[in-house]
């Protein structure tokens, strides 16, 4: 069985791809890729100031 980014679990064919989707849809299992999302978010915006700090005043 594959395995994602953060070593979860993901059926490797098309059906259980979409059994899993399906519970997920359900409430059944639960998609916790907030935490991920929100890590990403917060170092995005630490780069994004200091670029904005190093750019000249034209742009």
């Amino acid at each position: 069985m594959p395995k994602g980014p953060r070593g979860e679990k993901r059926p490797a064919d098309a059906i259980g791809l979409a059994v899993m989707v399906g519970k997920i849809a359900t409430g059944e299992i639960e998609n916790d890729r907030d935490d991920f999302k929100s890590d990403a978010a917060s170092l995005g915006s630490k780069g994004g100031k200091a670029r904005a700090v190093s750019l000249p005043k034209e742009r």
